[in-house]
């Protein structure tokens, strides 16, 4: 039932893509900034209050009913509620629109229209940034956004409590963003569980989602670069995804330290190179033909996981 769940989400997501401003997400962001203002105490003590407190609302009723379809056997209607967590947990086709619009506007070598979409999907200041800047700042964001949108969803999602499991991953990681990225947030004790919640939770995810862009890439550059260029990204997990992704494609992302305050958002990875061009990440400067080679990646490797889940389904069903 998990393999179908997941393959029915994504095509109803293909064919009605859930909005990144949708009523129920409005509805989570209200609730994670009311949890926020009554346990917020400046202890990080209440952060952890606060993310338990949230992980319970939400996490509770939706095992509850799982749980209790599963009991009574009502076997359509456990499969109807997977497939809808998942739909909402889901963020395949959220922000692909940006994504396919500038690499539209950089092949009809409209700039100004590129930097202004990207601008509004990473929350940048995009002005005076070139081609190669915008292509990998778009790649970047691509790749982080689909590893947390979906592949990530997909690990937790195959865990005993299923779609509880699926909603904690997705709410985890928009609470560590929410406590600790805005300028009032930032530096508050408050938010410190949330990120360092999230980085156990997506431990195994982020590695898993590496090993899957080595397989359907440049496997040698892939893991030659996650070994040993990952750990210069100031987040980890953003430098293993970046390191192995742009290894298989043959890219290199990341920028040098002196340019990243000028080019990179505040939460985006940054990779110090300043040791020298010997010292650098392999591979050739971003350009447009980085977007496709990006396209492949993503979708060659959600058909690794998909062969994957149907193997695991197929070996349950047998045993």
């Amino acid at each position: 039932m998990t393999f179908f769940s997941i393959l029915c989400a994504l095509l109803i997501e293909q064919l009605k893509p859930l909005r990144a401003d949708n009523q129920i997400y409005a509805e989570i962001k209200r609730l994670a900034m009311r949890i926020e203002g009554w346990c917020n105490a400046g202890q990080a003590s209440h952060g952890r209050l606060g993310w338990f407190l949230m992980m319970g609302v939400l996490m509770v009723p939706t095992a509850v009913i799982y749980g209790v379809l599963v009991y009574y056997r009502f076997v359509f209607a456990a499969f109807a509620w997977n497939v809808l967590i998942v739909y909402l947990t889901l963020g395949f086709r959220h922000y692909s629109h940006y994504f396919t619009s500038i690499q539209f506007a950089l092949n009809a070598g409209d700039e100004a229209t590129a930097r202004t979409l990207l601008a509004e999907w990473a929350r940048i200041d995009t002005v005076g940034m070139d081609t190669t800047e915008i292509a990998r700042i778009a790649v970047e964001k691509s790749l982080i956004t689909t590893h947390r949108n979906v592949f990530g969803v997909f690990f937790w999602f195959l865990m005993p409590l299923g779609p509880a499991c699926a909603v904690m991953y997705r709410v985890s990681e928009y609470l560590a963003r929410a406590w600790n990225e805005p300028d009032h947030m930032r530096n508050e004790a408050f938010g410190e569980f949330a990120a360092r919640a999230f980085y156990w939770i997506d431990w195994i995810p982020v590695r898993l989602t590496a090993i899957a862009f080595a397989v359907v890439g440049n496997f040698e550059d892939a893991i030659y670069a996650w070994r040993n260029f990952a750990n210069r990204w100031t987040d980890e997990s953003k430098g293993i995804i970046l390191a192995a992704g742009g290894g298989a494609m043959g890219v290199r992302l990341g920028t040098p330290a002196e340019n990243a305050p000028r080019v990179l958002p505040a939460d985006a990875a940054m990779v110090d190179v300043s040791a020298g061009e010997d010292d650098m990440l392999p591979g050739d400067e971003p350009s447009v033909r980085a977007l496709q080679s990006t396209v492949g990646l993503v979708w060659r490797a959600l058909l690794l996981w998909m062969l994957l889940l149907l193997l695991l389904s197929g070996a349950v069903l047998l045993g």
